[in-house]
């Protein structure tokens, strides 16, 4: 059954900018959080997870292309959010943007 957010992440509002993803929980390192953007044809879409993650130039997350199973068929491509290390709880979730410009 799909989720907008893991039960690991909560949105709050963020010293960064507006509203941001926070860890509700310790989240170990190489953990896979879910689904951030898909791409269809030219367009990339951002899932509520991919909606809601800011920038950050020392980020605690990836994103990591996903290979195409038969689940996936239909998308072009597919990016997954991955934790580059042990977050806190309570601490931002965030990425280094490559499809948008800060």
């Amino acid at each position: 059954m799909y989720k907008p957010l893991p039960e690991s992440v909560t949105i709050k509002k963020s010293g960064i900018h507006d509203l941001g993803l926070f860890a509700n929980q310790k989240i170990n390192r190489a953990t896979n959080l879910g689904t951030t953007h898909i791409k269809i044809g030219d367009t990339i879409f951002r899932t509520p997870l991919g909606g809601f993650i800011n920038h950050s130039n020392t980020p605690n997350c990836t994103k990591a292309e996903v290979r195409r199973t038969a689940e996936t068929l239909l998308l072009d491509k597919k990016w997954n959010l991955v934790t580059t290390e042990d977050i806190k709880e309570g601490e931002e979730i965030t990425l280094r943007y490559t499809f948008y410009h800060v």
